[in-house]
């Protein structure tokens, strides 16, 4: 049963967010308004102006970065205080399945510093064991895995495969943190760190502590400076909008995980 609720729950996400996610909902709103128009045209007229007033205000104004900051800078960066690092988690993500299948090479989001970050802590911490966690968020069934994707870039990132252990089943954070834990089997009072994006940080902290498997955040990819800047609009309406579309999955990701028991506090946070 645990297995169906956890396959109810993915499927259930991917459908919600699908119809959620402001750039999509606006545009079918403004869609929808022109049909509606042509037999209602004071209803339809409003609600094409309201969809296309939401996507300009969304994709040029300061809204995608004022719910990116509070979690952007939930967790501080991580500072070497020269205590062993017994391990390292890093999760998928940045990894473009599809499209490295098709063309035979690693693919990659903007969201690369993840494996940065793993390829310099391998070197930086010689000793340590490094775990990348990351099946398929995708419905039905990729060629590959972002953990294949992963094995292909290594080699151009100077690290060896063989030093890396790949969890490739998971299909969501919840899923990282628990399939991490198995293979993983951390003993009291090792530490480890977990990199992901700042923007998810939060709700990975929040699977991990529900897992059972205390980490030390190493947060990368910061898509803000650290503040608002209210005043200072997006220079493209697609780079406001990709903003507000990461940060509210964020926040409803949070939401949801903490409705679902899947995280202990709606806003994880260091010391919380």
């Amino acid at each position: 049963m645990e297995g169906a609720s956890a396959s109810a729950f993915f499927y259930a996400a991917k459908f919600l967010w699908m119809l959620a996610v402001p750039s999509t909902a606006l545009t079918l709103l403004a869609g929808i308004g022109l049909l509606v128009a042509w037999h209602h045209p004071r209803a339809g007229w409003w609600m094409t102006a309201l969809g296309v007033l939401g996507l300009v205000g969304f994709g040029l104004g300061p809204f995608g970065r004022v719910l990116a900051v509070p979690l952007e800078n939930r967790f501080p960066a991580f500072v070497d205080d020269g205590r062993p690092v017994a391990g390292v988690v890093v999760l998928g993500g940045s990894e473009r399945p599809d499209i490295a299948a098709a063309r035979g090479q690693p693919a990659l989001t903007q969201a690369g510093e993840r494996l940065m970050a793993l390829a310099d802590l391998s070197r930086r911490y010689p000793e340590a064991r490094i775990l990348f966690s990351g099946g398929s968020g995708d419905i039905g069934r990729p060629p590959l895995s972002e953990a294949d994707v992963v094995r292909m870039a290594l080699p151009q990132l100077g690290v060896d495969p063989a030093r890396v252990s790949f969890e490739a089943a998971s299909r969501n954070t919840a899923e990282n943190a628990a399939l991490s834990r198995e293979l993983a089997r951390p003993a009291p009072g090792e530490r480890w760190l977990l990199v992901t994006s700042a923007l998810h940080m939060p709700r990975a902290m929040g699977c991990f502590e529900a897992a059972g498997f205390p980490v030390i955040a190493y947060p990368v990819d910061y898509r803000t400076t650290g503040a608002p800047q209210w005043t200072r609009p997006f220079a493209r309406v697609s780079e406001g909008l990709e903003m507000t579309d990461a940060a509210l999955r964020e926040w409803i990701g949070l939401v949801a995980y903490r409705l679902t028991g899947r995280i202990d506090r709606l806003l994880p946070g260091p010391g919380a």
